[in-house]
């Protein structure tokens, strides 16, 4: 392969990169006290029908740390509304269960629920013990259908942490379809004790999606449209010193159609 050729192929991926990063670009920070949430992501694709839903990819991709640099408070608690734009359709899907997910390896989950796969990332975690130097462990995520009952559908997310053993987290989050004017999905997440309470989560990544095939028709965990050119999420996150962030967040879409 001559050098030209090379060049152009390096700078090729460079701008493909670059335009992949721009896509997600929408990256607002709130701070209350001493604690500050970086909330990034969106959709893809960004194009979307104007009328009518298409299969889609939500990233989400969070930070959460202190203004001054001192090991921040725990996650607890996420409560959120999503744009009634977006919709969740889990119907064909096989379904996992917490018990299946419990003290369990990363590898060991894939194997017991793979069939009911709908996301993964990576989360980061801040362990603080007493009277011992702060320590970061970074482990792989992933996201499971839990099935649907009572109107609310179920997912499960396992993390496979050393924090500072080999440890399994499981969180469990409901999402309820609502009709709270331009809002029509109701998510709500409990986060279990990390380390006894010493764990902290960083840094969160996760990319939900999945297109399957269901009685011979072509469906999509997650679907969405562009009416209006944006869709939004509010909501608020709650730490375990009591802090509480009021999260309200729009981001782009282009309509299509």
């Amino acid at each position: 392969m001559n050098r030209h050729l090379t060049r152009t192929l390096w700078l090729a991926l460079g701008l493909a990169l670059i335009l992949a990063g721009t896509a997600l670009a929408h990256r607002e920070v709130f701070v209350v006290g001493n604690v500050s949430l970086s909330d990034d992501g969106g959709l893809t694709p960004l194009k979307l029908p104007k009328h009518g839903k298409a299969p889609v990819t939500a990233h989400l991709i969070d930070e959460i740390r202190t203004l001054d640099g001192t090991h921040p408070p725990a996650l607890r608690t996420v409560d959120f509304e999503v744009d009634r734009t977006i919709g969740i359709d889990p119907v064909g899907l096989p379904t996992c269960r917490a018990r299946q997910l419990e003290a369990t390896t990363t590898a060991n989950a894939k194997r017991a629920c793979g069939d009911a796969l709908v996301g993964s990332g990576t989360a980061e975690v801040e362990v603080a013990f007493p009277e011992q130097k702060p320590f970061s462990a970074t482990g792989p995520v992933l996201l499971f259908n839990g099935g649907v009952r009572g109107g609310a559908t179920t997912v499960f997310l396992h993390s496979y942490l050393a924090v500072p053993t080999p440890t399994a987290v499981v969180a469990r989050a409901t999402v309820t379809r609502v009709h709270h004017g331009r809002f029509g999905l109701h998510i709500v997440a409990q986060v279990p004790k990390i380390a006894g309470g010493s764990g902290s989560v960083t840094k969160f990544r996760l990319k939900i999606g999945r297109e399957f095939t269901y009685r011979g028709r072509e469906r999509s965990f997650l679907v969405a449209g562009c009416p209006t050119g944006s869709w939004a999420a509010h909501g608020r996150v709650e730490f375990a010193d009591h802090t509480e962030i009021v999260v309200s967040h729009q981001f782009p879409c282009k309509p299509a159609g």
